[in-house]
């Protein structure tokens, strides 16, 4: 176990390279506005238990609210998060805390809304965020369905008893989108601004955050902790924000916002744009490891196998990525939207983005339950749907998936 080593510090020191959070003079220049509009309010966190859900609760949480509900699926996820909000004196926790283990599409959701609402402020982090989820059909149906047609019923609910803010997260892979991830995330972008005239909605489109659960940052610590090899893409460059910067952008995007916005945070492609290997080497070499490369993954796992307590070289593979819908660069927006720059120190805004009408998307929808419930469908089609509504969408297929990689 790294018993020793500060994951804060180094994200801080080789990732973010930032010493104060990217938000800090935001938080500083609109502080009394984000009291008035979070104090003494209730809330109702969904995906609560995932790294950005988890953080957003926690930049609330140094506010004072009534009420706090946070849902879901993942159980052993709410246990860990009420243990470590409870064991540190970091945040005001309401009396009036309660976390659920349910899917906000189930039915026993909307039962729970009922009986603890309304709520002032609703934010959603429930999604499929990887790349490798558009591996067959099946696994498209489910996020397209958690991704975007949940989102739809909880929108129905939320009109009937409408906050004073409702947010929902994005992803930088949503502007041009190479990915059904990414289409999916556009298509959940486009599903809440035809909602923006009846609630107040904001989103927010942003970068990697670093050592997330399921990253591949988090993977090097896991696989160091059970003596496995790691495997990593060469070359490989992201924009990085640490869990920290993740939920108070979401917190300033989601209650600073007007409806309609999409925020993202300012960051410079030569200054803060960090290779995946580069985060290998530095994390290795902060814990005293000399990378040992491998030629092949057959290489590496059976170098791993001769790591003793007292070894100072580790098993590392590095390979060029060809799998299916990644993208060789990140961006936040693209050419045609128009941008706010000026409002916000460090978080700009995609301003009036195109808003289709509900029936528009009803017809989307109809498209998608088509395919579907058809005994014939096959991810090209799904592709070709989207690629119909969707006209920014280049997915870029290669036949394989990181299924097949360590």
């Amino acid at each position: 176990m790294l018993t020793n080593f500060d994951l804060g510090n180094f994200i801080k020191t080789f990732v973010t390279k930032r010493e104060e959070s990217l938000l800090a003079q935001d938080f500083h220049k609109y502080y009394n506005e984000l009291c008035l509009r979070i104090n003494n309010k209730k809330v109702l966190i969904i995906g609560g238990a995932g790294t950005i859900g988890s953080s957003y609760i926690k930049a609330i949480l140094k506010f004072t609210i009534t009420k706090l509900v946070v849902v879901d699926i993942n159980e052993n996820g709410l246990t860990e998060l009420v243990r470590d909000l409870r064991s540190s004196n970091d945040y005001n926790i309401p009396e009036d805390f309660i976390t659920y283990p349910v899917n906000f599409g189930d039915q026993v959701f909307e039962k729970i809304f009922r009986h603890h609402g309304p709520f002032d402020i609703v934010a959603n982090f429930a999604a499929h965020k990887h790349v490798r989820s558009e591996k067959d059909i099946f696994s498209i149906e489910a996020m397209i369905e958690n991704n975007v047609l949940r989102a739809r019923k909880l929108l129905d609910l939320l009109v009937d008893f409408p906050p004073e803010h409702f947010f929902c997260v994005s992803t930088d892979k949503a502007a041009n989108p190479v990915n059904i991830m990414g289409a999916s995330k556009k298509l959940m972008e486009e599903l809440i601004m035809a909602y923006s005239d009846k609630l107040p909605i904001k989103t927010a489109r942003f970068a990697n955050v670093a050592f997330s659960n399921g990253s591949l940052p988090l993977g090097f610590l896991e696989r160091l902790n059970k003596k496995q090899p790691w495997s990593c893409p060469r070359g490989i460059r992201r924009f990085f924000v640490s869990p920290q910067e993740s939920g108070e952008l979401c917190l300033l995007a989601s209650v600073m916002g007007e409806s309609g916005d999409i925020f993202f945070p300012k960051l410079d492609e030569d200054r803060d744009m960090i290779p995946f290997d580069q985060i290998a080497m530095d994390l290795l070499k902060t814990l005293d490891l000399t990378p040992e490369i491998c030629n092949s993954e057959e290489e590496a796992i059976e170098r791993a196998l001769l790591l003793g307590e007292s070894s100072k070289t580790y098993p590392v593979y590095l390979f060029g990525s060809d799998t299916s819908g990644e993208k060789a660069f990140e961006e936040f927006f693209t050419e045609k939207e128009e941008l706010d720059n000026d409002t916000f120190i460090n978080m700009g805004v995609v301003k009036n983005s195109k808003k289709r009408g509900v029936r528009e998307i009803d017809e989307i929808f109809e498209q998608l339950h088509l395919l579907f419930e058809s005994r014939e469908v096959t991810k090209a089609s799904i592709v070709d749907i989207l690629k119909i509504y969707l006209p920014n969408f280049g997915h870029i297929e290669t036949g394989k998936g990181l299924d097949s990689k360590m």
